[in-house]
């Protein structure tokens, strides 16, 4: 059951990610996303995490968002 859990939620934070993708008009460098970037990885790139660490957090955020727009509608 947990691995269900465990998909349903990425495929969640996916669509939200997929959903600020389409809102933001695809502008994955645009003010927002780097914004984004830097707010959650800083602009030192010796001292960013690795590809899959990254990955994760993205996968996380998405996942946030989508609780926050869940409880957003009450």
């Amino acid at each position: 059951m947990r691995a269900v859990r465990t998909i349903l939620s990425t495929l969640d934070a996916l669509w939200q990610l997929a959903r600020l993708a389409v809102i933001t008009r695809g502008k994955l460098r645009g003010r927002y996303w780097t914004w984004r970037h830097e707010t959650a990885f800083g602009t030192d790139p010796s001292r960013m995490p690795g590809f899959m660490d990254r990955v994760g957090a993205v996968l996380r955020f998405g996942h946030w968002v989508g609780r926050m727009r869940r409880l957003q509608r009450g």
